[in-house]
């Protein structure tokens, strides 16, 4: 379809894009350098941001640099199941058989990321995902399985990420002593106007094509109608391509901009 009209190898805004790939805004950049020093000091990190701003394409970034020879990663999106389910799928995930009481529960994770880091040498790395909708008793569950001998140590990294209200839960007086224990924390901020236009020619450039398809005015319309979030400018752009390809122009104006935004629903 529109993807031979304009000459595309692939689909420009395809989730699938290899991660050495992924546009590197000021915010990502920014991002991965926090999560490098976490990766250092070890223990826990916080990433807030709105969907469709780019948190988990960055953490995938992170995730796939770490050597598996020495760390262990594990993904957990907080909306799936009950917290019982995610204790028992933590258990799991570090090749033990969950017990059925939470007491111990408890100990044979921390027995079990204790011998992961000492006896094996390898760090354990946890992303626990959708954060915000986090009970208060997880989140207080939290502080005592990632205590390691009175809080000296950090065997471990568990990177807390979720929408912005996430970090207005932690800062509540009942989870000040998880939030007290963050070592790095970043908020997630969608692209700039000059980073939104960067993004697309980015993106056109790996799907094949280097030609400008968008005109000045049509970026700016693409910025204004998106907010900068990454995903909306991609499902945006996408359906800009198509109008065009309708229209049998290979050239995008502010019109075919408004009238895709309005197709979108953005």
């Amino acid at each position: 379809m529109y993807k031979s009209f304009f000459g595309f190898q692939q689909a420009p805004f395809d989730k699938g894009i290899d991660s050495s790939m992924l546009f590197q805004s000021e915010a990502y950049k920014e991002v991965l350098a926090r999560l490098d020093y976490l990766k250092t000091t070890r223990g826990f990190g916080l990433i807030t941001g709105d969907p469709g701003v780019g948190k988990t394409s960055s953490l995938r970034v992170f995730a796939d640099s770490l050597n598996p020879s020495l760390y262990k990663v594990m993904y957990f999106p907080m909306s799936s199941g009950t917290t019982m389910d995610f204790y028992r799928g933590l258990a799991f995930s570090l090749g033990e058989q969950p017990k059925f009481r939470k007491v111990e529960l408890f100990f044979q994770i921390q027995n079990a990321i204790t011998d992961l880091y000492d006896k094996r040498r390898i760090t354990p790395v946890f992303i626990l995902d959708e954060m915000q909708s986090a009970t208060a008793q997880f989140l207080h569950d939290l502080s005592i399985i990632f205590n390691f001998d009175m809080d000296k140590r950090n065997p471990f990294i568990l990177i807390l990420t979720g929408l912005p209200t996430l970090a207005n839960r932690l800062a509540l007086n009942q989870n000040r002593s998880l939030d007290q224990r963050l070592v790095t924390r970043f908020h997630f901020s969608p692209l700039t106007p000059d980073e939104v236009r960067d993004y697309i020619k980015h993106r056109f450039k790996h799907a094949g094509v280097s030609r400008n398809l968008i005109n000045e005015n049509a970026y700016e319309a693409i910025s204004s109608s998106t907010g900068g979030y990454p995903r909306l400018v991609g499902n945006l752009v996408t359906q800009c391509l198509i109008l065009a390809f309708q229209k049998q122009t290979d050239l995008i104006d502010e019109e075919i901009v408004f009238a895709a935004s309005a197709e979108a629903g953005i």
